[in-house]
């Protein structure tokens, strides 16, 4: 069976990518990635995909007169690399309309908050400041609304009184790392089939106790 072929958009260090190079490495792993393209010349994530021997390109969206101009390119140059799945990691620029249209449903993002709540930016700051005792990460399918779409998996993250924007993020950035290359694989082995605003899921698995915060007395 061939595997699924993967596109990755990056602006930064990459640490996202590299889970997705670390799970493509096994060789179970149904999907493999086919090429690597950032935004900004200088993104760390460049060396990660050259150290694993991954095409990496860079297509900077400052030498283009037009956000369409500049999404068409990204467009045509996975397409040429026969992506099947794009996947968003840690890439820092709003996609349009007509690109999100044209990868519908072949196009993921991880956001580090239990969606619906928390969009945008500043989430960490914005989850301490709240007080909630619990956060979490998610991975969706992306829609032409800024982080929505159908979701397809998430982790929840606890948040203790010691904690800080970064330790919150920090452990965030961990549960990411676990859940997306999880996320490709449901969809790679067709476990997980976007419906109207839902995902499907007909993977089996053993659901994990209720997490409580603070837990309950016994």
């Amino acid at each position: 069976m061939s595997k699924l072929k993967l596109g990755v958009l990056i602006s930064g260090r990459g640490s996202n990518l590299q889970a997705l190079i670390d799970a493509c490495s096994n060789v179970d792993f149904p999907a493999e990635i086919s090429l690597v393209i950032s935004n900004r010349p200088g993104a760390m994530g460049l060396e990660r995909a050259r150290r694993a021997d991954i095409p990496a390109d860079v297509i900077d969206h400052k030498s283009f007169d037009t956000r369409s101009a500049f999404d068409n390119a990204v467009s045509q140059r996975f397409e040429s690399a026969g992506v099947d799945l794009i996947c968003l990691a840690g890439f820092m620029l709003l996609l349009k309309s007509d690109f999100v249209e044209h990868w519908h449903n072949k196009l993921i993002n991880i956001h580090p908050s239990l969606l619906p709540a928390f969009k945008g930016l500043d989430i960490h700051e914005r989850v301490y400041e709240a007080g909630v005792k619990i956060t979490g990460c998610t991975v969706h399918y992306v829609r032409a609304e800024v982080d929505d779409g159908p979701i397809i998996i998430q982790a929840a993250v606890p948040v203790t009184e010691d904690d800080t924007p970064e330790t919150i993020g920090a452990r965030v950035l961990e549960a990411e790392h676990n859940i997306y290359p999880e996320a490709v694989r449901l969809i790679a082995n067709e476990q997980a089939q976007p419906q109207g605003k839902k995902v499907t899921l007909s993977a089996s698995g053993v659901i994990p106790e209720t997490l409580i915060n603070p837990s309950l007395e016994k």
